[in-house]
């Protein structure tokens, strides 16, 4: 099988399984993170969380991004990307103890954000730099391959960390701070992971002399006008990306009203509706695996531009078949499809942008992925805030999510036809 033939000698390089091995530790330690936030603001007894309330957090620690990005991706062509796995790691560690003993102290909302928000934050260096740094470990031929199993694994192992923060939280007497400290640990672990690497492989490529403190801002703005014009002369980058966003759009909404679903519609307790949610998300996860073993295939059959096509009319279809019924197991089918959809565009878009690219722009321009990712997520929630009632059931949420999918599949098709890989 080809696939597996693939994988097989995707596995024998060293570098590459060293690279992977620092995102699967570093997601995993993502996963057990996120599931304590979600425990602590939203399924806490003491709290009562609104869809409101729930893009307001969201707002809070993605938001932000859109100004760490641009940073990060000037940064990233500069930095050696190992370093910045390797302290970007120590650093959540410590800041993620940090949370731990606020949790413990019972402090302000606003202080708990301020803490979390330091730690996603810095995620921000991390990720991009994995996206920019994997060319560099595989060859071109079998860079679809790669962006199939790379992200995704990634994907699987902070599904993993969640259950796995399920777990300690259960062991632990539903403790939060257990499960932050667990966090930490892995932070550490991926830390020490990427001491395996050469400090020079990963790149980036030195195109001039080295960054200066004090002209950080001026080169910080230079470098985003030069990401955003190297990105506008690539046709096919910018339309993968433009799609995604429209991608992950449609993905926050129901995801947000997943939750909602999960916590007032489905439970009647707090533990059920984590354990719940546990569940919608470990079987996403289940669809981004699929994701990961079909789209080289598919990509190999029908191109990058079609495989899009196929997932966003495929989620077009399914979601409001499954979704308006508001019962639990066609949603949770309807959570694997989306996986498999939104994973598989995702491995998709992700190969048009590294090949689209430049090396040596592909820092800045994975930045600008991420903040335009958490732009279209927290643009999510907020709607999601106004259109969703207290129990989460809302049709017009899930028939304008069906609509934007169709609008996706339509743009794409057209855009295939005049697209380089044509």
């Amino acid at each position: 099988m080809p696939v597996a033939r693939d994988l097989r000698i995707l596995l024998r390089l060293r570098n590459f399984r060293r690279l992977l091995a620092v995102r699967l530790l570093s997601q995993s330690a993502d996963g057990v993170y996120q599931v304590a936030l979600a425990a602590h603001v939203v399924f806490s007894p003491e709290k009562q969380a609104s869809a409101g309330a729930i893009a307001s957090a969201m707002a809070v620690l993605l938001l932000p991004y859109s100004l760490i990005g641009p940073f990060a991706g000037v940064l990233l062509d500069r930095w050696p990307r190992r370093q910045v796995f390797l302290y970007g790691n120590l650093l959540r560690a410590t800041l993620a103890c940090c949370t731990a003993l606020l949790i413990l102290g019972s402090v302000p909302d606003w202080l708990f954000y301020a803490s979390a928000l330091c730690v996603t934050a810095v995620n921000r260096f991390v990720l991009a730099g994995l996206s920019a740094a994997l060319p560099r470990v595989v060859d071109a031929d079998r860079l679809v391959m790669a962006n199939s199993l790379s992200p995704t694994a990634g994907t699987l192992a902070a599904t993993a960390g969640g259950g796995l923060a399920f777990v300690v939280r259960l062991v632990a007497d539903e403790s939060d701070a257990a499960v932050v400290l667990l966090g930490a640990l892995l932070y550490l672990l991926s830390a020490v992971a990427s001491l395996s690497l050469p400090r020079g492989l990963l790149g980036p490529d030195p195109d001039g002399s080295p960054l200066r403190l004090r002209a950080a801002l001026a080169v910080t703005a230079r470098g985003l006008v030069a990401g955003l014009r190297h990105l506008a002369e690539r046709k096919d980058a910018a339309r993968a990306l433009a799609a995604m966003t429209v991608l992950r759009f449609c993905y926050g909404a129901l995801t947000v009203m997943v939750l909602m679903l999960c916590r007032y519609a489905w439970s009647d307790n707090e533990a059920d509706g984590l354990a719940l949610l546990g569940l919608a998300v470990g079987i996403s996860g289940a669809g981004f695996f699929v994701a990961a073993v079909i789209t080289p295939w598919a990509v190999g059959r029908v191109g990058r531009y079609g495989w899009m096509v196929v997932c966003a009319g495929t989620a077009a279809v399914l979601e409001p078949a499954l979704g308006l019924s508001f019962a639990l197991v066609p949603t949770l089918i309807a959570a694997f499809v989306l996986g498999v959809v939104t994973q598989g565009s995702k491995i998709a878009t992700d190969t048009v942008v590294q090949t689209g690219a430049d090396d040596s722009f592909r820092g800045r321009v994975f930045s600008l992925y991420d903040v335009l990712f958490n732009v279209a997520f927290v643009g999510a929630a907020a709607m999601s805030a106004l259109l969703l009632p207290p129990n989460g059931k809302s049709v017009t949420v899930v028939a304008g999510v069906a609509v934007l999918y169709a609008a996706v599949a339509v743009a794409m098709f057209r855009w295939r036809r005049t697209s380089a890989e044509s």
